[in-house]
């Protein structure tokens, strides 16, 4: 199997790249409206770069309004192509991008946090031992094993 999904992984890396920041998504989306409004100027010959332009922002957010349509086969092929690859890819990318950004907890600990916290945990259980042997009270220790449980 990963044989066959081998060919994938650098589709697969440059898309995880793309949703990992807004400002390439944003770019990597305009270039493809850009590219795509060209590609149909050239593929449909009465339409300015204008108008072409135009017909791939109203494709790529599928509003369609019909005002601008492909005639030849290669600009049928194009709209298949922009239509699916906003509905597979980009819009959920972009949805994907604002999701994770609602659900991040807010109060999770940052590592310096952790580490703050450790070092407390440590000073705390040194104090705790020096108590403890002052007192004369021998404390578990808590990296050894929990005892095993009787046979009663």
């Amino acid at each position: 199997m990963k044989v066959l999904l081998k060919p994938f992984l650098p589709v697969y890396r440059g898309i995880v790249w793309l949703a990992n920041s807004p400002g390439t998504l944003i770019l990597a989306y305009a270039m493809l409206i850009v590219v795509c409004g060209v590609l149909y100027h050239f593929f449909e010959k009465e339409e300015s770069i204008g108008d072409a332009i135009w017909w791939a922002i109203v494709t790529a957010s599928t509003v369609g309004y019909g005002d601008i349509s492909p005639e030849t086969g290669q600009g049928r092929v194009l709209a298949g192509l922009l239509i699916s690859i906003m509905v597979l890819v980009v819009i959920p990318l972009i949805t994907a991008h604002f999701a994770s950004k609602l659900i991040v907890d807010s109060d999770a600990f940052h590592h310096e946090e952790q580490e703050e916290l450790k070092a407390n945990l440590r000073r705390v259980r040194a104090l705790l031992e020096a108590l403890a042997e002052r007192e004369g009270i021998t404390l578990p220790d808590s990296a050894a094993p929990p005892a095993a449980p009787s046979d009663r």
